[in-house]
């Protein structure tokens, strides 16, 4: 399984009154790290939707096991998974940069929904997120 990873750096108005990232502030993180690995493996989200194919996450767990604060830089790691014939997921985690620590790890469970609303993952979808 290979891992996909994406450099970040914390700015100022992503953390809280406590100097930290919001908690909040990390699901914006893996979502665009999640993006970006799908226009890795040549899937372009916004043409997915045109074409009435929508991601949608179904479910996220995150282990939140560090804080990030204003300044750090950061990777955000993309792997993909199987889960069943209708959803996927993906292993995430956040690792700050000046020490290697893992700051939270994810495991986010999608899947893709058609015009009617029914989960239906297109063959050549799932063979490119799989390849």
């Amino acid at each position: 399984m290979s891992e996909f990873a994406v450099e970040f750096k914390v700015r100022d108005y992503e953390c809280d009154m406590q100097g930290i990232v919001n908690n909040g502030v990390y699901f914006n993180y893996l979502e665009h790290a999640r993006h970006e690995f799908l226009l890795h493996k040549g899937i372009d989200f916004a043409e997915l939707a045109r074409q009435k194919v929508n991601l949608v996450v179904v479910r996220s767990e995150l282990d939140y096991k560090a804080s990030l604060t204003s300044g750090d830089q950061f990777v955000v790691t993309v792997a993909f998974e199987a889960v069943s014939r209708v959803r996927f997921g993906f292993r995430q985690q956040v690792i700050r940069l000046s020490d290697q620590k893992v700051v939270l790890e994810g495991l986010i469970i999608g899947t893709a929904v058609n015009e009617r609303g029914r989960p239906a993952i297109p063959e050549a979808f799932a063979a490119q997120l799989a390849g």
